[in-house]
Order: C-alpha cells, then structure tokens, then sequence
C-alpha cells in the first residue's frame, strides 16, 4: 500500500490521495495530478516526489509556500504524521503501513451463487448463552478449553488498538481453536448487500488467491443478526453487532473433511464475535473522533505559519528543528507582532507532544489575582466567586506545552512559584492542600529585557536561568526587509479570500512603500494593513492610495526619474503638495499646530502625524 495523504481540511475534506507515482504535481491548475480549486492555491503549486520510500515535498511558487506542520516546506523530507497545508487544504501524510504494525489481509472476493439458506443451521444470540446445550455439544475437556480461549481472546482483543490492527489477529486466535483453513472478516452498510470493507486470512504461509465468501450467507447473517453453520459443515459465519445493530459478520471455512464445524464452533465463534463487535465499533469511533480532531486543529491551526526566506528566518527556522525534538525549555525574544507565539506553536506541532495540547495564556492580559487561579486553577470554596473546582492552565497543559507569553510581566510572587513548578513539576490549586504532578513543556516569550530587568529587581535571577535554557529571538520586520513582499502576497490571499474579493497582488509602487516602512508593529502591523488595503481597494492590483496613511507616505528613497513609473511620480508630487500646504499653515498660525489644523480642516491627532510621516519636524523647528 503506497503513501498517502489524508485531506482533513479544504475542498477534498475526507479524501484519501494515495502518493503511488515517483512525482504528483499539485495546484490550482487543471493539467496537476492533483488539482485543488482554490484561490489560495498558486496554478503549479507544488510537487510531491517519491523516490526510495522517501517522500518529499517541494514549493514552485516561492511567494505562495506550502507548510510542514506550521513551517514552510521549502524542499523537504516528509514524516509520518506530518501536517500538510496548501493553501486552505490540510493534508496528514501517512507512510505505507508495515506488516509489523497493521498486516494486510488476503484478497476477499464475494460470490454471488445462492445458498441452501433452508438446510443451515441457525443461532441466535440468545441462544450462546442460554443454559441448555445443543444436541453436538462439546464434552467437558473442550468445554474447557473453550472458554480458556474466550478468556484469551478476549484479553488479546481488549489490549489491541486500531481498526486495521484488529482484523488479522482475530482471525488467527480464532483459528487456533476453530479448524478453520480460511477465514474473513466483513463489514457491512447500512443495508445487508453493502459491503464496505473486508479482510481474509488463510492459515500457514501466504497464499496467492484470495477469500470467496458467499453473499447469500453474509446478507442472511448480517440481516437476521443469527449465525449458521452450512449443512456440509464447512463453512459457519457470525454476526457482528452492537446494541442489536449489526456491523458486519465473521466468516470461516475449511477443507479438511476430517474436522468439521459443528454447533460448538459456532457457539464458541458467536461468543468471540459479541466481544469483537464491541471492540470493532470502539475503535471506529475511536478513529472517527481523531479524525474530527485533526479536522478541528487544523482549522484552528490554518493561519498559524511562518513566512520569511531571509537568512534570519531561516536560522530561526533551523533552530525550531533542532529544539522542537527536545524537552527543553524554550525562551523567546523579540519585538511585539514579531510572530513569537507562531515560533511557539511550530515548536510544538514539530514535537512528540504535538498531539497534546498547547496552552497559551498572555501574563500581562490578567490581573495578578485572577492569573494566579488561571495558571494554577483553584479550588471550590478558595475565594469569593470559586463555586467549583477548577483546572489552572498548568494542569490542562498535562503531556503537552505550556506557553507563557511576556513572561516579563509576571509578578514576583507569581515568579518564585513557577520557579517551584519548573523545579519539583508539582503544584497547589488555590485553596488546596494535595499536590498535583505535572508533565508539561514550558515555552516562554517576552519583548522585555529581561537582563535590565533583573537588575531593576523586577525579576528572578534564579527564574530566568531556568527559562533561558535554548534562547531564540525573532528578528523584527524591519532588519528582514526581503521578506516584506513574500508576506504581503501571503495576506493579500488570506484575506482576499476573507473578504471575497478577487485581489491578483500587489503594485510595484505598493511594495515599495511597504519595504520603505519602518514597522514598529512588525508582522502583525502589516497584515493589518494588508487587510485595510484589501478591505478599501476596489482594483486588482494593491495601490499605495489603498494603504494605510503613514505607510503610502513612507519614504521609499526611489528618485522619480530612476523609477520611470507615472504613478510614483504622481504620489511624490501629492507628497511635496501636502508638505507645502502644511508649512504654508503653521506658518499662518503662527507656529500653532492646533490652529493649522483648523486652517487645513484636520483632527490635530492627524495633522501630528502626517507631520511626523513626512518628516517636518526638523523643517518646522528651523523656521
């Protein structure tokens, strides 16, 4: 069975791909292998190789990546388990499964010759476990046996997990009390004829040709919910069902005419099939809610990637690789809006926790009292208003991370007991006596300096030697300029498709102003002025005039003759026009801002601020 890849988001939600060609090309084109009809997606997006039992992933638009569990794939080897986004489509990849963990079965095959349904035996359920034996029963010793092998079955079935890891094994123990040569496990539909899924299981080494079972006998089993033993004995069958509900049916057979079935063999097969039932539709449920759950992660997680190929980028993105493997504790600095709770989460999607939970609480979005019962919980009766027990973000952080963003913020009080936490992984709730353990992995973020800091007294030495274990610090937007347009074009289609409205890119006059941009708001300032511009825009292309203010009058050092484009000429022209007519209105003012404003019919709020946008504080002293 090749690699595949299981859609759990986008368009082709529930789908299996499998990846059987050396190369699958996917994108929003009709000539890929795999075409997904998004706007998010670029025409050749990317392509998928095969090559050795590798896969691995490669981008063909470099201003439009595909990502790897929360990082750009960039050209890649591919994991099992790994998340995959494309644009608004979320794929899990899945390697070919080993013998070892999820052996295949043999081929089943269904006839549809009809069978003597009048000369089978039949057995309902009720009748397994009634008190009277059949006319065949089986003597003492094999009685005993028997139940020594339901009492085996049953544990073995109870202690396997998964589906497909379920089917084979249950054949075999079933076969080492049942003379059975050949046997299959069938699943069926809402109605008796619809067969789903089946496994077969020949005894012995593999043999080359596949299960044939009858449909006659499966629609008989799987509609009446009875079992039956054909009259020349070679075949028994038994039902699969849960609360009266049938699920499917187990079928065996054999050719050894010196040990037939009898009614003892089916008893025995019926009673396996009434544990197994429930065992089967556990773990389709099982399954069904971990499919539902990587549907909801990856919805929450769709918009949390990083972007950026300037060399800082890629070193923070080296650097997630080699720590996100680890237990260690993390520290990250950096700007506000710089995408610190992204590297976060990278590092936890990237992790052996990453099915876990990841935990996020702000320490400076909280007052001191309420973030102590939030980090800790409390318990019933701890303080005015606490009606209940309750779990702190500590404990639903449990095998999973922990991340405390602007740390820098917490309180002393508060400091000394994260430092115990981190210490003994052990805590009270508030208002509680009964020590708590806890498995978590802390990751912290702050855009203080935590050195001053400690200086100042307003932190714990010992508490930052405890976090500043591997050290990661996000470079602000501004020292990775080359990054500034790969990002805009990575909002302009995120919120493009938000807003429903068809937006190509952005100009070269509109990228200019924004590498000219100083960014004090880093990434987050400019995907929200990426969404003012697609929000207020009316044509294809991202003009500077769509822009917020103080960034389309940024200086984009750009001469207007060495630029040859009309369009900046004329926004250098509105420039120099707006200059003028404020220095002709402070002037008439005589030197009073509030006064101009009124002359230029402005908020002074604005007025300050296009005076510091277009740089006359200087001009305005000097005059």
């Amino acid at each position: 069975m090749p690699s595949r890849l299981q859609a759990v988001g986008g368009p082709l939600t529930g789908a299996t791909i499998p990846l059987a060609e050396p190369e699958m090309s996917v994108g929003r084109d009709n000539a890929n292998a795999l075409t997904l009809f998004d706007p998010s997606v670029s025409p050749c997006h990317c392509v998928l190789t095969t090559s050795d039992d590798v896969v691995a992933i490669r981008d063909l638009d470099r201003a439009n990546p595909s990502f790897v569990n929360g990082l750009p794939a960039g050209d890649r080897p591919l994991q099992d388990g790994d998340q995959i986004q494309i644009g608004t489509s979320i794929f899990v990849f899945t390697l070919t499964e080993s013998g070892a963990n999820a052996p295949a079965g043999e081929v089943v095959t269904v006839n549809e010759r009809p069978a003597a349904t009048a000369s089978m035996l039949t057995m309902g359920r009720e009748d397994v476990f009634a008190g009277e034996r059949a006319h065949d029963a089986a003597p003492a010793v094999r009685e005993s046996r028997d139940l020594d092998a339901l009492i085996r079955i049953s544990a073995a079935i109870n202690a396997i997990r998964g589906l497909v890891a379920l089917e084979r094994p249950l054949l075999e123990l079933i076969a080492d009390v049942v003379p059975a040569t050949r046997g299959a496990i069938v699943f069926g539909g809402d109605r008796p004829a619809d067969i789903m899924s089946a496994v077969g299981w020949h005894r012995g080494a593999a043999v080359n040709r596949p299960v044939d079972v009858s449909r006659a006998v499966i629609e008989r089993v799987i509609r009446d919910v009875v079992g039956v033993l054909t009259d020349d004995r070679c075949s028994l069958a038994a039902p699969l069902a849960t609360f009266d509900k049938p699920i499917g049916a187990i079928l065996l057979e054999t050719d050894d005419r010196s040990r037939l079935f009898d009614a003892a063999h089916l008893r025995l097969v019926m009673a396996v099939a009434a544990i197994a039932a429930t065992a089967f539709e556990h773990a389709r449920q099982v399954e069904s809610l971990e499919d539902a759950n990587r549907r909801l992660q990856a919805q929450i997680n769709v918009d949390h990637n990083m972007v950026g190929e300037s060399r800082s980028m890629r070193d923070v993105y080296r650097r997630i690789a080699r720590v996100a493997p680890t237990d260690s504790t993390v520290l990250i600095r950096g700007e506000s809006g710089t995408g610190k709770e992204l590297v976060a989460r990278a590092i936890h999607r990237n992790s052996p926790r990453a099915e876990k939970p990841f935990v996020a609480i702000n320490c400076a979005a909280i007052t001191e009292t309420l973030l102590e019962s939030e980090l800790f919980g409390h318990e019933k009766g701890a303080f005015t208003g606490a009606v209940a027990q309750k779990k702190g973000k500590i404990e639903t952080a449990e095998g999973g991370t922990l991340f405390l963003d602007e740390i820098g913020e917490l309180s002393l009080a508060l400091q000394a007991k994260l430092l115990r936490v981190l210490q003994d992984r052990e805590f009270d709730r508030v208002g509680g006596t009964r020590r708590i353990k806890v498995d978590f992995r802390l990751v912290a973020a702050t855009n203080r300096d935590l050195e001053v800091a400690i200086d100042m007294g307003a932190f714990r030495r010992d508490l930052y030697y405890r976090l500043n274990v591997v050290a990661l610090t996000m470079p602000p937007l501004r020292e990775r300029r080359d990054d500034i347009p790969l990002l805009a074009s990575w909002f302009v289609r995120r919120h493009g498709d938000k807003a429903k409205r068809p937006v190509s890119g952005l100009s070269d006059e509109a990228v200019a102003c924004l590498t000219a941009y100083d960014w004090p708001g880093n990434v987050r300032e400019l995907e929200n002025a990426i969404e003012h511009a697609v929000v207020l825009g009316t044509a294809v292309l991202i003009l500077p005039d769509d822009l917020p203010d103080a960034i389309a009058e940024a200086d984009t050092s750009r001469p207007a003759e060495a630029s040859g484009s009309a369009t900046l000429r004329f926004h250098d022209a509105i420039k120099e026009t707006k200059k003028d007519l404020i220095l002709r209105a402070v002037e008439e003012s005589g030197g009073n801002y509030n006064g101009a404003a009124r002359l230029l019919g402005l908020h002074p709020n604005y007025l300050h601020r296009l005076i510091k946008n277009l740089q006359l504080k200087s001009t305005l002293k000097s005059s």
